[in-house]
């Protein structure tokens, strides 16, 4: 294992300087030696099975979240840290590292006395997340006192979000004929190493062989996305909704993109769609229907989707939801209740991209709604 060779480095190391006559704490271990940490582990649901889709696992750290890695048809994941950042990694993590003698030269030759760990110290403040859409993920702190530590991370459990569990399998994964499952599993096998030509090609075949293969779809459409066609994503997309029309994914996808190519008419139609199918567990999705209807110059259906997207985001994980309400009340001359939108919009993203231009536009604001009459 991994900790098997940095504790062979250490014991070399000290052999070494005691040999020289000198203080262990004399002699620097270059920050290049130490360079690459690797790291395992598992999503199982919360009923010993693992997941029927792939689950996205992310680094988070200091808010920051980073994808690491996918997890495989068993639910398994892996992923390496290095001096230089994270990466996705094929390796067996069981595998020793490739021995570094000249690094470990270039350490015993050096005069200072700092020991230098910037792996150990970029993962002070960092925990993993498995993401998976309609579970809620147990986290897993990553910080270690040093390489020596295991890099074997256990289980993470997923827990069903309500009724949403039953939305984002699609009951027609079961009724695949095993050549179709084989080439989806080919298909996620290469996603996970960031293949997205032999991923598409292989989601392709599965399809072919079994036409309304939902998630087949939905992850063509993810490849296809990563390949930079928006319009073969999209197309997939909705014959993975024409597929199985109670699988929940491609609605988030598809009023996305529509959301990103200013499609309106789309938007809150798949929205609309997304709601109706889950009206409980994606506050998201009434804060893209409200901005479509509000494209869409339709005022009481934008308000109607807004406040019932905060009365959901009980976290007050989406920020935005109370900027698109105060604009939508700014438009209808409820200046009060829109300033107390926006502050509130401030108190919860005060790094906004827009925030800036909130701050100056607040004022004026305020004073409409003390004088409604104010120019």
């Amino acid at each position: 294992m991994v900790w098997r060779t940095w504790v062979g480095a250490g014991l070399l190391l000290a052999a070494a300087v005691a040999a020289r006559g000198q203080n262990p704490g004399q002699s620097e271990i270059d920050k290049s030696f130490e360079r690459v940490v690797f790291f395992t582990g598992s999503v199982m649901l919360d009923d010993g099975s693992p997941p029927a889709d792939a689950v996205r696992i992310e680094k988070v750290c200091d808010g920051r979240a980073t994808f690491v890695a996918w997890t495989d048809a068993k639910g398994h994941f892996g992923f390496k840290v290095s001096a230089g950042g994270s990466a996705v990694s094929t390796a067996d993590a069981d595998q020793p590292a490739i021995s570094r003698s000249d690094e470990l030269n270039k350490a015993l030759n050096s005069n200072s006395t700092q020991y230098t760990m910037p792996i150990t110290q970029a993962l002070r403040n960092c925990e993993l997340h498995a993401v998976l859409s309609g579970y809620s993920s147990e986290n897993v702190i990553i910080a270690m006192k040093s390489t020596m530590d295991s890099g074997r991370l256990g289980t993470m459990i997923l827990h069903p979000l309500s009724r949403a569990s039953s939305l984002v399998v699609s009951a027609t994964t079961l009724q695949a004929p095993s050549n179709a499952r084989k080439a989806y599993e080919r298909g996620m096998e290469a996603m996970r190493v960031q293949k997205w030509d032999a991923a598409a090609t292989e989601f392709a075949k599965a399809v072919k062989i079994y036409p309304v293969f939902a998630i087949a779809w939905y992850q063509l459409g993810l490849a296809r996305q990563s390949q930079n066609d928006a319009a073969g994503a999209i197309e997939a997309w909705k014959e993975a909704q024409k597929s199985d029309a109670r699988y929940i994914k491609p609605y988030e996808n598809l009023t996305v993109a529509a959301d990103h190519r200013g499609d309106w008419v789309e938007s809150e139609k798949y929205s609309h769609l997304w709601i109706q199918l889950d009206p409980e567990d994606f506050p998201g999705a009434y804060l893209f229907n409200a901005v479509a209807n509000a494209r869409l110059n339709k005022a009481e259906e934008a308000e109607r989707a807004a406040r019932a997207g905060l009365r959901l985001d009980k976290d007050q994980k989406i920020p935005r939801m109370n900027y698109v309400l105060g604009l939508i009340l700014m438009d209808k001359k409820e200046y009060a209740e829109s300033a107390q939108c926006f502050r509130k919009y401030l108190e919860l993203a005060p790094n906004a991209n827009d925030a800036a231009i909130v701050r100056q536009q607040l004022p004026k604001l305020e004073e409409l709604a003390a004088n409604p009459q104010a120019k």
